[in-house]
């Protein structure tokens, strides 16, 4: 006869069913290769299929060339369950702006996704979970209040630095910050409205008991903490000089990065990263203010 288990372990072996009880699964866009496979990989076990949603033409949405082929390589050598399921469209549309197309394909992608599942995930490919398990936590704890999507903070990169050191976003004295490009996981069957942007309630997750986004109003709420070291690591802007140059023309944002020369921002911060971090104090808004703090490298990824 089994011994009865203790209050610790009885909390967890009901959590471990509520987790099973949820049918989750992700879609990814393909298009950018840089950090994909440890993106895919941080959560491919907890996941019961992935939605491979890429433009047939391998095009971007600005109608520029990705490299589709080498994404989909990786994700099927990756892909040892046999999860992943090819999603072709086209997603390139010329008459309308790339945000729209963005958002176009990202609902293809989640309806697709939805089918046969409870929660959707839509991490984009240069983000990675350093602790998945702190994660699917928080989104059971979306699922137990009702909630329409989970937004889990991202910690943003700009540069590397050196080895396991990165220019990162940070407050006017250089404390950790979120951003929160969108919402991480969808309840099945949400709509969009912009990019990751969805209708609903949100069981909002951030770094200390107050709202630490600079895009966000000062109130927004927090249902939940999290340690900064167990935020997702956004590598967004993490490239090698050429990619960072593809990057710029590929993304939905390209409209506003062209107008601004983003790139020759990019260059001059990725060049001096320790004058940049020391000018936080100085710049009027936390979007423009850096530090440098530690991430975890990834092999083959950009030096």
């Amino acid at each position: 006869m089994n011994a009865p288990l203790p209050p610790d372990s009885l909390v967890s072996v009901l959590k471990l069913k509520v987790s099973h009880l949820m049918r989750i699964t992700a879609y990814v866009l393909v298009a950018d290769p840089a950090f994909l496979v440890p993106s895919v990989r941080a959560y491919y076990d907890r996941v019961d299929r992935i939605v491979l949603s890429y433009d047939r033409r391998a095009k971007s949405w600005t109608g520029s060339d990705v490299p589709v082929s080498d994404c989909l390589e990786r994700l099927h050598a990756l892909d040892v369950d046999g999860k992943c399921v090819d999603a072709p469209g086209d997603f390139f549309r010329p008459e309308f702006p790339p945000m729209d197309n963005d958002t176009n394909q990202r609902q293809h992608a989640l309806d697709a996704a939805s089918d046969d599942a409870d929660w959707v995930l839509q991490l984009d490919t240069d983000e990675v979970m350093p602790n998945p398990a702190r994660f699917f936590a928080s989104l059971e704890r979306a699922e137990a209040t009702g909630a329409s999507g989970l937004e889990y903070p991202s910690r943003w990169l700009h540069s590397r630095v050196g080895p396991g050191r990165y220019l990162e976003g940070c407050t006017r004295f250089w404390r950790s910050t979120a951003s929160f490009p969108g919402p991480l996981a969808a309840r099945a069957g949400t709509q969009l409205r912009h990019g990751r942007q969805l209708e609903g309630p949100l069981h909002r997750v951030d770094i200390r008991p107050w709202n630490t986004d600079a895009y966000h109003q000062w109130d927004a709420p927090v249902h939940e903490v999290v340690r900064a070291a167990d935020a997702v690591v956004h590598y967004s802007w993490v490239r090698r000089d050429e990619a960072m140059r593809r990057k710029v023309r590929w993304s939905g944002h390209s409209e506003g990065f062209l107008a601004r020369d983003e790139y020759a921002l990019w260059r001059r911060r990725a060049d001096h990263p320790r004058a940049t971090a020391l000018l936080a104090p100085l710049r009027s808004h936390d979007a423009g203010r850096y530090r440098i703090g530690s991430a975890p490298d990834f092999d083959g990824e950009p030096a």
